[in-house]
Parts: structure tokens; C-alpha cells; sequence
């Protein structure tokens, strides 16, 4: 956040090439990187600790699935479901699913953002928090109902009263949002 306020405003100019090898040995970028830090810069969103807990679910994937080797490929952003498109009636559902797998293979183009403003709006809608839903789509694998169930029941139990863009860490690594 520092090196955005002192006017650093590009992914490459924010991280210097020891601090890009870090990232990249997490199996982040420094866009990635960068985005949360502008839309927490800009909107308070996703905040450290939500950035936090994301990157770890990327690595955890990077270093045991990936086995530390990224992928090579970056996905064409055309190729998303449409932001309007429905999983059972539910919209947006198919595209955050689909970014969600592609963050974890670390294969976003530099203009797509996982956590972005629309996703953050659909997880807190449904009481999620945007690391958990990474998880869900890694262990779910190509089961799409376990992620509509996985939706549906958050739904559910998602406490109604709580203000928007509210999340704290709670004692034993819970997630309140």
C-alpha cells in the first residue's frame, strides 16, 4: 500500500525484481498483487488479511498441485461465462467458478481480476468469503453441484444484518463477513 501511495500506479514499478521473485515463487504476480492493492486503495476492498488468505490458497494449489511450476498458459478472457450468465438461477455463478479455477492455475490475463468489485458483491451476497470459495472449487474439481450446494447452503446461513464489505479474522482462523 505504501508504494502505491508514493505514486508506484503499475504492477511492474510497485515490485522491484527481488520482490516479483518472491511473489512468483508463491505463484502470484505482481498484477495480482497489484489489484488487490488498488481496489483496497481505492474501495477498502479486499483489504490485507482477504489478500492474505487468497494468495495462500494460490500457493497451497501452486506448490502441491502445480508441484511449483506455473502452468505456462493465460486464458482468453472471452472465453468466461458471461457475467450474466446462471448456474440453476443463480447469475454470475459459471463465470466466478471458472475465474476461481483459473486463479488457481494462475492463468489470469492481466486484465482479469479474481476478488474483483462484481465478485466480492456475488460472495457477500452469499455469505463467502473469497478464499473459501477458492478452496471449495479446488477440492470440488470438476463437480459443479458441490459448488451449487456449497452456494446455496452459505446462502442460507448467511447472517442478513451485517454491513457490506465486513470481514474480520476470528480466533481459530474463522472468517466472518
Amino acid at each position: 500500500m505504501d508504494a502505491y501511495r508514493a505514486g508506484h500506479r503499475e504492477a511492474d514499478a510497485m515490485f522491484d525484481t527481488a520482490q516479483s521473485k518472491f511473489l512468483g515463487e508463491l505463484g502470484a504476480t505482481p498484477q495480482e498483487i497489484f489489484d488487490f492493492v488498488e481496489d483496497t486503495f481505492y474501495g477498502g476492498e479486499p483489504g490485507f488479511e482477504t489478500t492474505l488468505l487468497i494468495t495462500a490458497a494460490r500457493r497451497e494449489y501452486f506448490l502441491s498441485v502445480q508441484a511449483g511450476k506455473r502452468s505456462g498458459r493465460v486464458i482468453d478472457m472471452d472465453k468466461l461465462p458471461p457475467k450474466s450468465a446462471r448456474l440453476e438461477g443463480i447469475e454470475w455463478l459459471p463465470r466466478i467458478i471458472e475465474k476461481a479455477r483459473v486463479k488457481l492455475r494462475g492463468e489470469m490475463p492481466p486484465d482479469l481480476m479474481y476478488c474483483c468489485g462484481g465478485d466480492r458483491d456475488f460472495l457477500r451476497e452469499h455469505g463467502i468469503h473469497p478464499a473459501d470459495f477458492l478452496r471449495e472449487v479446488w477440492a470440488a474439481g470438476e463437480d459443479v453441484q458441490r459448488i451449487l450446494n456449497f452456494v446455496r447452503k452459505s446462502a442460507a446461513g448467511r447472517p442478513r444484518d451485517l454491513p457490506p464489505a465486513v470481514c474480520q479474522i476470528l480466533p481459530g482462523g474463522r472468517v466472518k463477513c
